[in-house]
């Protein structure tokens, strides 16, 4: 996990935690009820609105997007002036012994095509065709947070409803007030927590991420090409470096 989402997790829940405590204690704040209308709700609703499918790969989603560390643009770089040095000066079936060095599955999978003879724009056309199955299934995470993001928030106001109906009737039985009352505000303090806390944070996380592996996806393709065409290392630097901020540039060739 990276450091901003450590620091965003402790920011936004541990103060809040923190203001409780300050407040008086957790347990005023734990209502059972409530939690079961809004985590419930949520769940359900996210349910009908989703295939089971779709809500349990979320979670896969999110384990690769939030935990996965994304190959950095220098390293990537530095592999493709490597491969194509080596075929060009052997040829491209000699980085067939460079296959099994490879941790990335899609530059693996590009490499291979390559050293099968395809086509440049083949080459292009499968691996663009994966790099669109892989934004489809971060947008639908996304997506799904978004959801449950909206969904949290309504509940919330759904059990503010019935706590205020359970509190109207117990008008007459004092006791019954103070639970009801609960139901009431708890709910919506549970829904905004679980949108806003949450639910949106980790779906504008699923967002960023994805773009970010899709940039690294591009440069990849953009090199396999330039190693299929035979490109010059220096040509194939150029090319690569466009994927770089100009301020962290650096050259390998000296």
């Amino acid at each position: 996990m990276d450091i901003a989402t450590i620091l965003g997790i402790l920011s936004a829940f541990g103060l809040v935690i923190i203001a409780i405590f300050m407040g008086g204690g957790l347990g005023m704040f734990v209502n059972i009820p409530s939690l079961m209308i809004v985590l419930g709700g949520t769940m359900g609703t996210t349910l009908i609105s989703y295939p089971l499918k779709d809500v349990l790969g979320v979670i896969r989603v999110v384990r690769n997007v939030l935990f996965k560390k994304e190959a950095s643009a220098k390293r990537l770089i530095r592999t493709f002036i490597d491969l194509s040095t080596k075929a060009r000066r052997e040829g491209i079936l000699a980085l067939e012994s460079e296959i099994d060095g490879i941790d990335e599955g899609f530059l693996k999978k590009g490499v291979q095509l390559s050293i099968d003879g395809f086509e440049p724009q083949s080459i292009r056309d499968v691996l663009e065709n994966e790099v669109e199955f892989i934004q489809g299934r971060h947008n639908l995470g996304a997506e799904i947070f978004t959801t449950m993001g909206t969904f949290a928030p309504a509940l919330g106001i759904i059990g503010t409803l019935i706590g205020l109906v359970q509190l109207l009737q117990s008008m007459d039985n004092p006791g019954a007030i103070g639970p009801a009352m609960a139901v009431a505000l708890l709910t919506t303090f549970y829904g905004l927590i679980m949108a806003n806390l949450f639910c949106m944070p980790i779906a504008g996380k699923l967002r960023a991420r994805s773009k970010e592996e899709v940039l690294m996806k591009e440069l990849m393709i953009e090199g396999v090409l330039s190693i299929a065409r035979g490109d010059n290392p220096r040509i194939v630097e150029q090319k690569l470096q466009t994927f770089v901020p100009p301020n962290v540039r650096e050259s390998f060739f000296k």
